[in-house]
């Protein structure tokens, strides 16, 4: 799956991250299962501000999930993701939020002009992690999965 980068100031705050380092593997494990996913079968390995994340899920959609999860929080800079999912599925695109955007405005640069309704397609794929449509933040990182 790659090498994901993110705004390791931004996100999460997890009991043992600081913006220098991130979490212990066991607190970001934590992490995951916080936000419904299956983790039983993830090895995370923590190396200052990157993690590398291993092992099998049930799909491409939870491996990446797991992925920005862990790095969207306080101290992760990259994730390294080498998670095999069980179903494989199209892998979706990433964006990190800056300023002023929305996910309407995500859904129409990503998807193309007059396809800003698509914004929930945006906002289900990051679900849990996001509660709301509108509480996004700049530094955040989103999966953009591609359309059906």
């Amino acid at each position: 799956m790659g090498l994901l980068s993110f705004a390791k100031s931004v996100g999460a705050k997890i009991f043992g991250a600081s913006e220098a380092k991130a979490a212990p593997a066991e607190e970001l494990k934590k992490e995951i299962e916080k936000h419904g996913l299956d983790a039983s079968n993830v090895q995370i390995a923590v190396d200052g501000d990157k993690v590398v994340v291993s092992g099998g899920t049930a799909s491409t959609e939870q491996a990446e999930k797991i992925a920005i999860a862990i790095g969207n929080t306080i101290g992760v800079a990259t994730v390294e993701n080498n998670i095999t999912p069980a179903k494989a599925e199209p892998e979706s695109k990433f964006y990190t939020v800056v300023k002023g955007d929305n996910l309407w405005k995500i859904a129409e640069a990503q998807y193309g002009h007059g396809k800003g309704g698509k914004n929930d397609v945006i906002f289900q794929a990051n679900k849990p992690m996001l509660k709301s449509p509108d509480l996004i933040y700049p530094g955040q990182v989103l999966r953009i999965p591609p359309l059906s």
